[in-house]
């Protein structure tokens, strides 16, 4: 992944900041429980939303299973529908091709559907360092652009941004980037929303190329499918003579019935909507309607990687619903940001580490920022088990052990700051495969027991800090067992 967001402070500072913040705990709090809510009647209306759910994630993981095949299919299918197909290794590959391919028409700027993709490679700063000036249209993402800000939410980038705030950013950016707010611009949603159409439309009639991703791509015709709530992006989809779609390969689906489940999930899951009010398709192209020239950038970019992990690989399933950060406690607290990825929240904590791998610092905090609590696995569309890479991260970052980085077989460091805990463990494997040793420490434990201490020394006192200790009891469960029920039968 890009080195955008690294080099921030690891996940417990980065949210200790935001925590302090009550103005942006406040604009957390109200929409996470407004579109939780919202989700939830959603949901409800479907009977048969658990089948649903299965048929999702049963679909992914074939897929997943033979993406090789698919991939393939792919390429074979947009070739013959008139587009052409690019593979990218990684960021830097996706970026080259993409300026290298803006250039080729001659154009200095374009307009871009909103895309997780193209901001997980900074997309938009490789272009401007080529001088190609990229225009957000989604209306959340011209916000984060106009206030040179990052996203913090994977379906509400500007969730950490209240009306005030985007009244005061359009009146003060807009005229930097094309046409300037109206005079007197309040705070009201339908001026907000007016405001950006006149600012966007100038630029929908002017642009001649157009960047997307795709939530879908149909193996089987070479179909791409991107839904949206505003319009802006079949704007971008279909008025520009270039469309270049960049792509992550775990997007694709075999068949156009795999649709009939997505379509029904991803809105309820997303914007709790019964079906998108834009659900935009396109295959090639026609020669006389929409874009002339299609160009699709099939992303790795640590996909590959993250595939050979047998645990890990579930996160692949993801449909960016953003379910999983509407009900998440840590993130309705700390927000966005602090995860330092364009991936916030639950899906975030497991999917950029293993993008990006977890050498850097906050990479090696992402998977220790959950409760564990497991309200992400119960809301994911296709039962993405997030707790469980939590934990299967959680024991990469402190052991180290053999993965895949790059395409080759590595054997991972334990990360820095960890021995105490790896001592811990080790210290717990022995006892537990040692009954005898373990009998004598709980006895022991137990006699000694009005000795303890409330809190722990060292490393354990940010651990006791905010949990009180559990009481030892005053004997064993096993010498409890024995003394009540030995020699009487034993368990029934």
């Amino acid at each position: 992944m890009s080195g955008t967001f690294v080099g921030m402070p690891a996940f417990p500072r980065a949210a200790r900041e935001a925590v302090g913040n009550t103005t942006l705990r406040g604009n957390l709090r109200h929409a996470t429980h407004t579109i939780r809510d919202k989700r939830a009647r959603a949901v409800a209306e479907l009977d048969d939303w658990a089948a649903l759910r299965e048929a999702g994630k049963q679909i992914k993981d074939h897929t997943l299973r033979h993406l090789d095949r698919y991939l393939v299919q792919v390429e074979e299918a947009v070739t013959a529908a008139g587009g052409t197909v690019h593979w990218a290794a990684d960021a830097d590959e996706a970026n080259e091709i993409v300026a290298r391919l803006v250039q080729e028409t001659g154009e200095s700027e374009v307009v871009k559907v909103k895309s997780m993709a193209t901001q997980e490679i900074a997309l938009n700063e490789a272009l401007e360092a080529r001088g190609i000036h990229a225009y957000e249209t989604d209306l959340a993402e011209l916000i984060v652009q106009l206030g040179k800000d990052r996203p913090s939410h994977i379906l509400v980038p500007a969730i950490h941004r209240n009306r005030g705030e985007i009244r005061d950013i359009f009146r003060s950016e807009m005229s930097e980037w094309g046409r300037p707010a109206p005079e007197g611009l309040t705070d009201t949603p339908a001026e907000l929303a007016e405001a950006a159409r006149l600012h966007l439309r100038e630029k929908f009639l002017r642009a001649k190329v157009g960047i997307s991703g795709a939530n879908f791509v149909v193996a089987e015709t070479g179909t791409l499918v991107v839904v949206e709530s505003e319009g802006n992006g079949r704007m971008c989809l279909t008025l520009p003579e270039t469309l270049i779609s960049v792509v992550g390969i775990e997007k694709i689906v075999p068949r156009w019935q795999d649709l009939e489940v997505f379509l029904q999930t991803l809105p309820r899951s997303s914007t709790a909507e019964r079906m998108n009010p834009y659900t935009s398709m396109w295959t090639g192209t026609t020669g006389e309607d929409g874009p002339r020239t299609f160009h699709l950038v099939l992303l790795d970019n640590g996909r590959t990687d993250t595939l050979a992990d047998e645990v890990g690989r579930q996160a692949l399933r993801c449909i960016r619903c953003s379910a999983c950060l509407n009900v998440c406690p840590v993130y309705e607290r700390a927000g966005g940001h602090a995860y330092g990825s364009v991936y916030p929240g639950p899906i975030g904590a497991i999917l950029s580490p293993q993008l990006r791998g977890t050498g850097s610092e906050i990479d090696a905090s992402l998977p220790y920022a959950s409760s564990l609590c497991g309200a992400c696995y119960e809301v994911c569309p296709v039962a993405i088990d997030i707790p469980e890479v939590l934990v299967h991260l959680r024991e990469r970052v402190v052991q180290g052990g053999p993965a895949v980085r790059g395409g080759n077989r590595v054997v991972l460091k334990p990360a820095k700051g960890h021995a105490a805990e790896r001592a811990a463990m080790r210290a717990a494997q022995w006892a537990f495969t040692h009954p005898g040793a373990l009998r004598t420490g709980q006895r022991l434990a137990s006699r000694t027991r009005r000795l303890h201490p409330r809190t722990l020394p060292g490393p354990g006192r940010a651990w006791s800090g905010t949990r009180d200790l559990p009481a030892v009891p005053a004997e064993p469960f096993r010498d409890w067992w024995q003394r009540t029920r030995g020699g009487k039968g034993g368990a029934k």
